[in-house]
């Protein structure tokens, strides 16, 4: 194939990569800002209506490391536009819902989007040639960044201007033309790996999974000391055990753990855990201060729109640091840009935790918080890409995301105890409860900078020019 179509090829397959990956980020907060409205048309309680996100929570983390695997197995392309198709399937629901019950479901069926994630990646470090893996990585890196920011940036006017079903109308249309381009110019992977999907595997990480994240989401109404927080919490470890226990001893575990112990691998998955935990914990809890009426003593009273505004800077700043990181990984590495990312994240939590009393001091952690987004996701994706055997490219970049997820998980449950814990007699949270939330976060980022600077570091050898045509494109060895 001559090289400019070549390139045309790899453009092609990576607009529809990006988009397919950007609507699903996207779907992850979107709704969250609209709750209220959704609740009120639904005619349901508030608990009833988190659920909404929970359950999408749920089905992400149990979906994402699994189909992941399956496309290793099965071909990534196949099992892409299954997703794609069933993302579709899960926004058309959503915006017919008839009720809150239905929309949970529809919910739970757009979590198997999470899956997108680790299928492009592998379908990238297959499919482009050694020169243009690394930058096509942190450019869809920053799209998966930027689009959990465009969610909350977007859904306030979007609700204003139409109604809440056009937070998945819009979605469906847009899936719909990217599932019919997939078909047509997607390839599909040639590398499969050997084995079978183990399904034990599947449903101990599955429950799991779910037996650690549903309490630590719901703790705030069921209270950590109840009996169903504690009793789910001992139940996560005694199945992760037998998880662990019945993936070293099958032939094809569903997660290969030698490669989770790689020092390069358990290392930045570690710095995922700790810096999911500030990122997300921002994301659901920096609009709400703002929107908090001034009269509490702090805040601004802004309408969901104005407070999206306000995490414009966020969104601009994550998308920009994430494309720059490609640029600048051949030059620095990837491990300096984690180091980098992480301690921006600790940085802003810092400036945070003292300057919030006015509009523009928000715009500006934001901001500083959005490099580090945009530079922590990119190179996480690098190093995992880079430290694992092409066949298990799916498996653990889905567990990578899975792990920052279970951070975030417990971020904003951490937090949630900080501001929720003591309130007004208004019934709004304390500032302090604010200063001592964004505290902790700077503490976690912190943490997550300590991990960094653990990664191995790492050289790459690259190649100059491009691949000879009919050779096997593959991403350059790392040692």
């Amino acid at each position: 194939m001559p090289r400019s179509s070549s390139r045309s090829s790899s453009r092609l397959t990576f607009a529809v990569l990006a988009t397919g990956a950007g609507v699903v980020a996207m779907l992850q907060s979107l709704i969250a800002p609209a709750l209220p409205t959704v609740q009120h048309a639904l005619h349901t309680s508030q608990s009833t209506a988190t659920w909404v996100m929970t359950a999408y929570l749920l089905s992400a983390s149990v979906f994402t490391p699994i189909l992941g695997r399956v496309g290793d197995l099965a071909g990534k392309k196949r099992t892409l536009v299954a997703v794609l198709v069933t993302v579709l399937a899960g926004c058309l629901v959503a915006a017919l819902a008839p009720s809150i019950g239905v929309l949970i479901v529809a919910r739970v069926v757009q979590g198997v989007g999470g899956a997108l994630f680790p299928l492009s990646f592998g379908i990238i470090r297959d499919e482009f040639a050694p020169s243009e893996v690394g930058g096509s990585i942190s450019n869809l890196s920053a799209v998966i960044a930027a689009g959990g920011g465009v969610g909350i940036v977007a859904a306030g006017p979007i609700v204003s201007a139409l109604d809440y079903r056009w937070l998945f109308w819009i979605p469906v249309a847009v899936v719909a033309g990217t599932v019919l381009i997939a078909l047509r110019y997607v390839p599909e992977s040639p590398k499969r790996a050997e084995g079978h999907v183990s399904w034990l595997g599947a449903a101990l990480l599955s429950a799991w999974l779910v037996a650690l994240l549903l309490p630590l989401s719901q703790a705030g109404r069921w209270g950590w000391g109840s009996a169903k927080v504690l009793g789910l919490l001992a139940a996560a470890v005694l199945l992760c055990a037998l998880w662990l226990t019945a993936e070293a001893r099958s032939r094809t575990p569903l997660i290969d753990l030698r490669v989770m112990r790689r020092p390069s691998v358990w290392t930045t998955n570690a710095t995922a855990l700790l810096f999911g935990a500030g990122m997300y914990a921002i994301w659901s809890f920096l609009p709400g201060f703002v929107q908090t009426p001034a009269a509490a003593g702090y805040g601004f009273g802004a309408s969901v729109t104005e407070s999206g505004l306000l995490m414009l800077p966020m969104l601009v700043a994550m998308f920009l640091s994430g494309v720059l990181s490609g640029r600048l990984e051949p030059y620095v590495g990837a491990k300096a840009l984690l180091t980098a990312g992480a301690a921006l994240g600790a940085l802003a939590c810092g400036f945070l935790t003292f300057w919030h009393d006015a509009q523009w001091e928000i715009g500006v952690v934001a901001g500083l918080f959005g490099l580090g987004i945009g530079l922590a996701f990119a190179s996480m994706a690098q190093l995992i890409v880079g430290s694992v055997p092409p066949e298990q490219t799916g498996a653990a970049t889905g567990m990578n995301a899975n792990i920052r997820t279970i951070g975030g998980s417990i971020g904003a449950a951490l937090t949630s105890v900080l501001v929720t814990g003591r309130l007004q007699p208004s019934g709004l949270p304390y500032a302090s409860g604010y200063t001592h939330g964004w505290a902790l976060l700077a503490v976690l980022c912190l943490a997550a900078t300590g991990a960094a600077l653990l990664v191995p570091v790492r050289r790459t050898a690259r190649t100059a020019g491009p691949v000879a045509a009919g050779t096997t494109r593959a991403p350059a060895r790392v040692r």
